[in-house]
């Protein structure tokens, strides 16, 4: 919300965007007064001026959505982030032996938006754009982890939890469940819930501009258990760097 020490009409409107994006991507009018605290005139000016612009866009049932234009705005801030954070995940890669690999939360989805590759001939090949469910992900389970509940059984309501092994989590209160060990732990575990014969660690990156995290991942045979316990305070120490990085942007 407005912090006071801006442009108030700008504080709004981004409050709005964000409002939006909390409660799925569209909401109505009155949703948006309730959740912004401001009256109905004057959100209705603002998101007048947001759809004029893209950033908004008003659909046939009257409620509003976000926009197009967010969307390469978005991605461009992925390709800075992940241009940004590439020297790390690369330090990652040479010293743990295996791929390294940054990801975000972007409309329900995981999308990975940085990847260093490890040495071994048999490695994890991770496409930097590509879209992946949270459910059964390293990354996107530590993003869950990020959100209230209520927000992640939103999330895997709209987009639903398919199995991509027969070990990936399809309840969602058994996910919810390992969600709360995550953030007693601070990490998340991706044990062949994703592609079989693969296991993945994976810390949050803080203060990122949507629930981030880092991880490193390779064939069970490699990154085991002991591994991953070894691994750990240097993906932490990383993530660590990367936010505050973030923070002197």
């Amino acid at each position: 919300m407005a912090n006071g020490t801006g442009v108030q009409s700008v504080d709004r409107a981004i409050d709005l965007l964000e409002i939006m994006t909390d409660l799925g991507g569209d909401a109505a009018l009155s949703e948006l007064a309730a959740a912004a605290n401001l009256p109905l005139p004057t959100i209705h000016r603002l998101m007048r001026t947001l759809v004029g612009r893209g950033y908004a866009r008003q659909l046939p049932s009257r409620r509003y959505t976000l926009g197009p234009r967010l969307i390469r705005l978005g991605e461009s801030a992925g390709r800075q982030l992940g241009a940004s954070a590439r020297p790390h995940l690369e330090r990652l890669a040479r010293e743990l032996g295996e791929s390294a690999n940054l990801a975000m939360i972007d409309r329900d989805m995981v999308v990975y938006v940085a990847q260093a590759s490890s040495s071994y001939s048999m490695r994890m090949f991770t496409e930097v754009g590509r879209r992946v469910y949270t459910h059964c992900t390293g990354v996107g389970k530590m993003v869950l982890a990020e959100l209230p509940d209520q927000t992640v059984r939103d999330i895997v309501g709209r987009v639903g939890m398919p199995p991509a092994t027969d070990l990936s989590i399809t309840d969602v209160d058994d996910l919810l469940k390992e969600i709360g060990t995550i953030r007693e732990q601070g990490y998340a575990v991706d044990d062949g819930e994703q592609e079989i014969g693969v296991r993945c660690f994976a810390v949050p990156v803080k203060d990122a501009p949507t629930p981030t995290a880092l991880s490193v991942s390779g064939p069970a045979a490699r990154v085991t258990y002991e591994f991953g316990e070894a691994a750990l305070p240097l993906l932490h120490e990383v993530a660590d760097t990367i936010s505050k990085e973030l923070l002197a942007a």
